[in-house]
């Protein structure tokens, strides 16, 4: 199958970024040259990356690589970009979930189980993309601010990559994460604060430091294009085709957009049917701005001060709360959010029903899932997808007052008996 999508204008390109050609402001659409940029000059609007995809084929797709560079065509990276030492994430299953499937009341149900990345996080998917983005720049530093996935990801990706990184995360991470980004030996900063304080001094860090490539921040364009693999990999394993549904956690939003955008892109170059899908999204409740903007019909995100324990999705401030409104109203769906404790029944619940062990983040959407269909927001007649994007190693913690022995025994079968039958 081949097809091309519309020709975005031209741009005089100094870097080899594959298809992409420009950066465009999500507000007003003003077009500057690819450089490592994160807001318009014109609008002080996000900018996005713009393309020129050319002959995409569904064939040359399923020929590549089995991680995320097979999308290389539809990505803002250099040609070769599989031939240089990076992580190689991707391809993660998608799990057709028939017992959760019963357990929620849904008819056809499939879960993205991201937690087989090289971090065992989908952050993987959007640092190797703003690792290539930056090497084309010429950046020498990789660096973030992060609640703790990002973290990981950068720090490994940067070791495999031969380069230094540097990562900054609030000092009451979790200690699973510590110890999983400290491991690499890059430069580890805790900071007293949450994350938009850290967010904050990354920014000014970004600005002082020319050669740190901060991969959320000046690099944040390409960065976030890596988020619509998840969209093209359970588009193609669908047998090219899009879900109905599909249910997305939300920190930044960012995620939940490129998400949105991937399938868009697929359905415009002709690589599936544009068939009409809806996007939801989901966040705990002690961290819920976007949630509550969705509930009060506004179009402006105000920010929070996140006291929950699913901590990757604790941010305030979301830099895309906004465009997750626009994208979550355009689609018909919905936002909803729950609380710490309907986060570790959605742990428990995908643990027991589909031997899935995900992250907090994944409990929230799980949890979500449920309350959508409870309220009668998500149709359980439509095939739906739920994203999860991280392992329960990471965060031991929510879970570890919850589950553990039924009961220590003495070595005997008969002890062992009496607790079964008891």
């Amino acid at each position: 199958m081949t097809a091309a999508l519309g020709t975005t204008s031209a741009t005089n390109r100094t870097v080899d970024l594959g298809p992409a050609v420009e950066l465009i402001s999500k507000e007003e659409g003003h077009r500057q040259p690819l450089a490592p940029e994160f807001v318009s000059a014109e609008d002080f609007s996000p900018l996005e990356v713009g393309y020129d995809f050319g002959r995409v084929r569904r064939e040359d797709i399923e020929a590549g690589p089995r991680n995320i560079w097979r999308y290389k065509k539809l990505l803002p990276v250099p040609s070769n970009v599989e031939e240089i030492p990076n992580t190689e994430p991707g391809c993660t299953r998608l799990v057709r979930a028939d017992r959760l499937a019963a357990a929620l009341g849904v008819k056809r149900l499939w879960v993205k189980d991201d937690t087989g990345n090289p971090t065992h996080s989908f952050k993987d998917r959007v640092v190797a993309v703003a690792l290539a983005a930056a090497r084309e720049f010429g950046f020498e530093v990789l660096a973030c601010p992060s609640t703790g996935n990002l973290a990981n990801a950068v720090a490994a990706a940067a070791a495999r990559a031969g380069w230094q990184s540097v990562v900054l995360i609030p000092s009451s991470l979790e200690r699973a994460k510590i110890l999983t980004t400290a491991v690499y030996d890059g430069a580890l900063i805790a900071v007293d604060g949450n994350y938009d304080d850290v967010n904050r001094l990354a920014t000014q860090l970004a600005g002082e430091h020319e050669n740190w490539a901060f991969v959320n921040v000046n690099v944040r364009p390409y960065y976030s294009e890596g988020s619509k693999t998840l969209a093209f990999e359970v588009a193609e394993q669908l047998g090219w085709r899009l879900p109905q549904q599909v249910v997305v956690p939300i920190a930044s939003g960012s995620q939940l957009t490129k998400v949105d955008k991937g399938f868009r892109e697929l359905g415009q170059l002709g690589l599936v049917d544009e068939t009409p899908y809806r996007v939801f999204g989901a966040q705990a409740t002690g961290c819920s701005p976007v949630s509550a903007a969705f509930r009060a019909g506004h179009d402006v995100v105000q920010p929070v001060k996140p006291d929950t324990i699913a901590r990757s999705l604790a941010i305030g401030n979301p830099a895309d709360g906004p465009y997750v409104l626009d994208t979550v109203t355009r689609t018909g769906g919905a936002i909803e959010d729950v609380t710490d404790e309907e986060v570790v029944e959605g742990i428990r619940l995908l643990a027991r029903t589909e031997g899935i062990f995900t992250e907090t983040a994944g409990g929230v959407t799980v949890a979500t899932a449920k309350k959508l269909i409870e309220t009668g927001k998500l149709d359980p007649d439509a095939e739906t997808v739920l994203m999860i994007t991280g392992d329960g190693l990471k965060t031991l913690d929510a879970i570890e007052n919850h589950v553990g022995p039924r009961a220590t025994v003495p070595p005997s079968a008969d002890a062992v008996r009496k607790v079964l039958e008891g």
